[in-house]
């Protein structure tokens, strides 16, 4: 290793995504000095191939059809989505793989920046490979965070992996609409693919193996995707296993238990693995593949020095949330620079709390579905005193403006011990921009009784809010 060059620097953070963004940022303004070390684009799955261009594919539907849904402006609406419009869309939102921007952002940030692939070489110390096939070995005073994330899983069928198969990443960047699309996997991923890409053009199936849709979310949002994507015309195939795929005279044969379904592409979306593989944690006495084991500030439990911040970690495996642990981690790393003394007690400053029960997602489907905190079956499982409350979102005022023949449903579960929220799942258009009332409510725990006062603007969908309560109360 004597031809690599010497850097050093407080913190070496491996992953220039979102989350290793955020741990360098609070690390820096902690006073530390950080560099990224990224092999692909800064800025990360988030911000290429994943949530923001699969949210612009979305965004475009979404408006026509809330268009569609108001006498008046439904008239108004004479033509179709525009597909090439949305495609370029969804491409300036990405930069076109342009990273140029964020780059700017990092350096105006204070945080250096090495181009090639990392990896753990001895005792804070990380190799990075460079892209000319050169090296350059960097050594951090304090910290190593490893922020590589998660790859797609493609599971070990028959055939699947010679057909080429899409990922998350081709379904979001893809150039032109597949005439039929075949997606394997009926979570979240699967559903806003089947949703954009059914409203693009294309002629989708969604084969899932579980009994319904959403299997982690409240039964109720899984059935009302399910019968959306239905009535949009896609083929939803629940309880249903994939044996094999082939190519076939350039189409894609999906073989499940309950026949053959032919397409020309197929979107594998079932799950995520960890990418800690080729980056060195065998050296200290980790499994590349797996995800890091953890504690509350992100420090790998059996190496003090190493943090393992976001979907390497497998806690939470939404982008928020890694930017969330993030702080923490960048935090607790300078802190700890300090010789402060770091606290894992519940709210410290430098621990990740709300990843363990009080996680906000939204589902960009049609319906929407947004969710935080427990459902009922977690709530169940863990043995928690509680009552659910349960609300037709339509019947607010708000809502019956917001869309003619509104269709919503709330569920709120209870802690009837402390009455206080333990969860809320929310269903029905743009209940995305309505989660974070909840999320404030689960995090700190207000009572019930001091909701009361927190009273909605009339008319709007958080009378949502009011409505829940009264219900409770009446219970």
């Amino acid at each position: 290793m004597s031809s690599a060059d010497e850097s050093t620097y407080d913190v070496i953070v491996v992953g220039g995504g979102s989350t290793g963004e955020n741990v360098a940022d609070t690390a820096v303004k902690g006073g530390l000095s950080a560099v990224l070390v990224e092999s692909e684009l800064v800025g990360g799955d988030c911000s290429y191939w994943a949530c923001i261009p699969s949210k612009a594919l979305l965004r475009g539907p979404e408006v026509l059809g809330e268009a569609r849904a108001v006498r008046g402006a439904k008239e108004a609406v004479t033509g179709q989505l525009d597909v090439q419009e949305t495609l370029a869309r969804r491409s300036r939102f990405t930069g076109d793989g342009d990273d140029s921007g964020q780059v700017k952002w990092v350096e105006g940030a204070g945080i250096g920046l090495v181009r090639g692939r990392g990896r753990l070489d001895g005792e804070r110390s990380v190799v990075v490979t460079l892209p000319d096939g050169g090296e350059r070995r960097l050594t951090a005073r304090h910290a190593v965070a490893l922020c590589t994330g998660s790859s797609a899983a493609v599971p070990p069928i028959d055939g699947l992996r010679k057909v080429s198969p899409w990922t998350p990443r081709e379904a979001t960047s893809a150039k032109q609409v597949p005439g039929r699309l075949v997606i394997v996997g009926g979570g979240v991923v699967g559903c806003e693919m089947a949703t954009a890409w059914n409203a693009l053009g294309s002629t989708v199936t969604v084969i899932e193996m579980g009994p319904r849709l959403l299997s982690g979310l409240e039964p109720a949002a899984g059935e009302a995707v399910a019968t959306s994507l239905k009535d949009k015309g896609v083929d939803v195939r629940v309880g249903t296993k994939v044996t094999a795929a082939r190519r076939e005279a350039g189409e894609v044969v999906v073989t499940t238990d309950n026949g053959e379904v032919r397409g020309d592409e197929v979107l594998v979306a079932v799950g995520r693995t960890a990418n800690t593989v080729g980056i060195g944690v065998e050296e200290f006495g980790l499994e590349a593949g797996e995800y890091l084991d953890v504690d509350e500030s992100m420090q790998v439990r059996q190496v003090p020095w190493l943090y393992g911040v976001g979907d390497v970690n497998g806690r939470r495996l939404l982008t928020h949330m890694g930017k969330y642990q993030a702080r923490m981690a960048g935090a607790a790393i300078a802190a700890r620079a300090r010789g402060e003394e770091v606290s894992l007690a519940d709210w410290s400053p430098y621990v990740a709390t709300a990843d363990r029960f009080a996680t906000p997602s939204v589902v960009f489907t049609d319906p929407q579905v947004a969710g935080v905190g427990r459902t009922v079956a977690d709530a169940e499982e863990e043995g928690l005193p509680h009552r659910v409350v349960e609300y037709e979102i339509g019947w607010t005022a708000g809502a019956a403006l917001f869309a003619d023949g509104y269709q919503g449903h709330a569920i709120a579960v209870v802690d009837t011990e402390r009455e206080v929220l333990l969860g809320v799942t929310l269903i029905g258009p743009a209940v995305g921009e309505l989660i974070h009332a909840a999320t404030v409510a689960i995090v700190g725990e207000v009572p019930l009784a001091r909701l009361w006062h927190a009273v909605p603007s009339f008319p709007t969908m958080s009378e949502i809010w009011l409505r829940l309560l009264e219900t409770y109360r009446a219970g």
